[in-house]
C-alpha cells in the first residue's frame, strides 16, 4: 500500500501511515484503546486492526504488554506491521478471517481482546474496497463478540466501540458467557444522543451490568468550525495518552 499519508495521533507522539483514499482510523481508535484496562506484563489481541492505530496507542500507553493484531485485508496488515515497527511497538499482525481464526491464534489466549467493528449492516457501501470493508460488516456483530470471548482467557476482557443503537446486540451476544459489563455512552456534546457506546465485559463473570454517565467530547454546544474545542477529560484521552479507566468511574 503505497498510497498513504502520515497521521499524527496522541498530540503527534506517534505517527501512523494511513491510506489517502481508503479507510483511516480516527478518535474511535483512541478511545478504544484508552478504555481497555490492560496493565504491564499481559497480553492483548485486537481483532480487525487495521492500519495499527488502536493497538499502537495500547502500547504506546501501556508498557510491556504482549500484543498481537489480527486483520484481514493484506494490505492493511502490511500497513500494520511496518506502523508497529516505525513507532517502536512490539506487535505480531496476522493476517485472517476472524470468522475462520487463522491456527496461530486458535492456539493461544489472551488478557484482553479489542475491536472496533464494522459499524454498518445495510446503505451503501463505499466505492474504495479498502474503506467498504472496514465500515460494512460481512461477519455478523455477535461473530466478532464470539470470536473475541473464544480468545479470552477466563477472566480476560474484551473490550469494544461500537454504535449506540446497535447496543442491544452487544448485551444479547455477551449472555451468558460475560459478566462485569459497563457501558460508557459516548456523546459529541452535552445534552446530545450518544452516538458511540464503548463496553468492556469479563469473560465468566456474574457481576452486574453497569451504564455510566457520557463522555462528552466537545465543550462548544455546536460545531463552530474553528478548532476541535475538546473537553478537558476528551483532551486527556485523545491528546495526552490518558487513560478512560471505565472501572473507575
Amino acid at each position: 500500500m503505497n498510497d498513504t499519508r502520515e497521521d499524527g495521533f496522541l498530540g503527534c507522539r506517534l505517527t501512523i501511515a494511513q491510506p489517502v483514499r481508503g479507510y483511516r482510523a480516527g478518535a474511535d481508535a483512541v478511545m478504544l484503546a484508552a478504555a481497555c484496562p490492560a496493565r504491564p506484563g499481559e497480553s492483548a489481541l485486537e481483532l480487525g486492526c487495521g492500519a495499527g492505530v488502536a493497538l499502537i496507542c495500547l502500547g504506546a500507553r501501556v508498557p510491556g504488554l504482549r500484543l498481537a493484531g489480527l486483520e484481514l485485508q493484506p494490505g492493511y496488515a502490511a500497513l500494520a506491521r511496518r506502523n508497529v515497527a516505525a513507532n517502536g511497538v512490539d506487535a505480531d499482525i496476522l493476517e485472517g478471517d476472524l470468522a475462520r481464526m487463522p491456527a496461530a491464534l486458535r492456539d493461544r489466549s489472551f488478557d484482553h481482546v479489542i475491536a472496533n467493528p464494522p459499524y454498518f449492516r445495510g446503505g451503501s457501501v463505499a466505492p474504495d474496497p479498502g474503506r467498504g470493508t472496514a465500515r460494512h460488516e460481512a461477519t455478523p456483530l455477535a461473530g466478532w463478540i464470539a470470536a473475541g470471548l473464544r480468545r479470552l482467557r477466563p477472566g480476560g476482557w474484551l473490550t469494544m466501540i461500537q454504535r449506540a443503537e446497535r447496543l442491544g446486540e452487544m448485551l444479547a451476544a455477551l449472555t451468558p458467557s460475560a459478566g462485569a459489563i459497563t457501558i460508557l455512552p459516548v456523546a459529541a456534546r452535552t445534552g446530545a444522543e450518544a452516538g458511540r457506546v464503548i463496553l468492556t465485559a469479563r469473560k465468566g463473570s456474574r457481576s452486574p451490568m453497569r451504564l455510566l454517565s457520557p463522555f462528552v467530547m466537545h465543550a462548544k454546544p455546536s460545531h463552530s468550525g474553528h478548532g476541535e474545542d475538546l473537553t478537558g477529560p476528551a483532551d486527556a484521552v485523545l491528546r495526552q495518552g490518558a487513560a478512560l479507566n471505565l472501572r473507575d468511574r
